[in-house]
């Protein structure tokens, strides 16, 4: 789509008021719960305790509103690669652990887990409106970004796909809420442990 194509977006800037955050955190409550979709303005009305108009003080539409609550996910999930990233830990280490902090975060099971990280992580760029869809794009893309980084720090085997290894990675991960059970057999430790195994198979001897 061109730009003159594109639908003319208002702002999401929020206008200051000493309600925003909770705003913010109800809206994230919301769209954890109920998927984008289903999400009402009314609904997250309810959870903040706000009036329905009162939202739009804060946000213009609901997409803006999600577009917020994504990009404080964003922020959140990237903070914690960002200190395993700066670790002196081996790479093959710092990606288990970057592994293991995308699924506590994913089942929201960290001490005082956020629900902004929970909606970056379950609610996919196709849920959004087309005309909004990049922004939520680019922000994933951005946290992506940061599993080539960890990827590229692997001593492969020569001849080893880096993209592909990377995107079956994450498709796996995504995939842990489906059949997930806290009651389960095996930690999310454990789990990680797991998943990252064929890649620690692919680093040239003595790469652990």
């Amino acid at each position: 789509m061109s730009p003159s194509a594109s639908p003319v977006r208002r702002s999401a800037k929020p206008r200051s008021h000493n309600r925003h955050q909770d705003l913010l955190l109800a809206a994230a409550q919301v769209f954890r719960d109920k998927g984008y979709a289903q999400a009402s303005m009314r609904d997250i009305a309810q959870s903040s305790g706000m009036m329905a108009g009162s939202i739009y003080y804060h946000y213009a539409a609901k997409s803006d509103l999600l577009l917020a609550v994504y990009s404080e996910g964003v922020r959140l999930v990237s903070l914690a690669i960002d200190e395993i990233l700066a670790s002196s830990a081996s790479p093959a280490v710092q990606l288990e652990r970057a592994v293991l902090n995308h699924l506590e975060m994913m089942l929201g099971t960290l001490p005082g887990a956020s629900p902004f990280a929970s909606v970056f992580i379950q609610v996919q760029p196709h849920d959004f409106p087309s005309d909004g869809r990049q922004a939520l794009v680019d922000l994933r893309h951005s946290y992506e970004d940061k599993f080539k980084v960890l990827m590229a720090r692997l001593p492969l085997r020569r001849g080893t796909d880096k993209s592909l290894l990377r995107l079956q990675l994450i498709g796996a991960l995504n995939h842990v809420p489906i059949w997930y059970k806290v009651d389960g057999r095996k930690s999310l430790s454990a789990i990680a442990k797991a998943m990252t195994a064929h890649v620690r198979w692919a680093l040239e001897e003595g790469g652990a």
